[in-house]
């Protein structure tokens, strides 16, 4: 995720032309898109990017471009907002949003229904936003219900399960409380429905790498180890939670194995072959593969000091990093996802030691 510094006389992000996006820079701009959408009966989906942003482009590549998005834009009024233009960052403020790329789908009101993961595969940013627009319950009312221990739907976990809470700002929960958070909401999604997949792992998956990632860890019993364990070993459930593992599992590892030694050695060895397979997974994007390998990385430099430039890692996985940068080299040549992926592999020589 990366922050968007104040920019002077910068041209609006340009995005593909299939929808017809509202640019907005300033208050008055966003209150007119918000009277349309009003009038259309409408919530509003809300961007907020910048032309330079790495991961912006590949929102742009993937999600933005596909003609399945297109025809859902039918269904919400589209705004833009270029975070570099004069004024854009005090809307920034007003949405609580800070990262680039940040998606707010909000009802006429104001509202916001949700805000999605800027990492998440299209297929399943398409799927929320579809959950969103046949719901359309404030989230903040959703998690409020949930917490209450009152009846929500399944649909509606699963909006809570995919909700940016690492772009949150504070607006659901703080970043200290985040993990608890999660943590709780997976325990009542549990006793509630014992056997529910995909959502209530997600939810765990997260609150163990959001507890590492906060200094806040939490509590890890023997249910959950044997959770984590099933989704690293099966490549279809690992596919599911593809960018929690790809974003996370460093962190993840360390929840379950906090020092090191042969349980540790252990686990990074199974959880970098789940990596290994999400790395080579043609189903995926180039991004998206690039950092499964970067996350592979980081389960070496799990140990070593943030600030360590030459890490000792295996001999196969440096030639994995700079084939792999050579042939992102070669083959990209669209411009949004050439501006995406070649920023991901310069970071990941760099993690490197390349």
């Amino acid at each position: 995720m990366t922050l968007g510094p104040i920019g002077e006389g910068r041209a609006a992000a340009s995005l593909p032309g299939n929808v017809a996006w509202i640019p907005a820079a300033q208050d008055a701009d966003i209150d007119r898109a918000f009277a349309q959408a009003r009038r259309d009966r409408k919530p509003v989906l809300l961007y907020w990017g910048a032309t330079w942003c790495p991961p912006c482009n590949q929102l742009k590549a993937t999600l933005f471009s596909q003609q399945e998005f297109a025809l859902l834009a039918q269904s919400f009024v589209a705004v833009q907002v270029d975070g570099d233009l004069p004024g854009a960052q005090k809307l920034g403020t007003r949405f609580q949003v800070r990262g680039y790329p940040t998606t707010l789908l909000l009802n006429g009101q104001g509202q916001e229904i949700t805000r999605l993961p800027g990492e998440i595969e299209p297929e399943q940013a398409l799927a929320i936003l579809r959950l969103g627009l046949a719901g359309g319950r404030p989230i903040g009312q959703i998690l409020a219900d949930a917490r209450a221990g009152q009846s929500i739907t399944r649909n509606e976990w699963k909006s809570l399960a995919f909700y940016a809470w690492e772009t949150d700002e504070g607006r659901l929960a703080s970043a200290a409380d985040r993990a608890q958070l999660l943590a709780e909401l997976g325990r009542r999604l549990q006793a509630l429905f014992p056997t529910e997949g995909d959502t209530l792992t997600r939810l765990w998956l997260k609150a163990l790498a959001a507890g590492i990632e906060t200094s806040k860890p939490i509590a890890v019993d023997a249910g959950l180890r044997d959770r984590v364990e099933r989704v690293i070993a099966d490549p279809a459930l690992a596919r599911q939670q593809m960018d929690v593992l790809t974003g996370g599992a460093a962190f993840i590892v360390k929840a379950l194995a906090a020092e090191s030694g042969p349980e540790r050695r252990a686990l990074l060895t199974r959880m970098d072959v789940a990596l290994q397979r999400l790395q080579v997974d043609l189903t995926l994007s180039r991004a998206d593969r690039v950092s499964a390998l970067t996350e592979r990385v980081a389960l070496v430099r799990l140990d070593l000091s943030k600030d360590e430039t030459q890490p000792r890692l295996p001999p196969a996985l440096l030639v994995d990093i700079r084939e792999t940068a050579q042939r992102m080299d070669r083959e990209i040549t669209d411009a949004y996802e050439r501006q995406s992926v070649i920023t991901a592999v310069g970071y990941l020589l760099a993690q490197a030691g390349l």
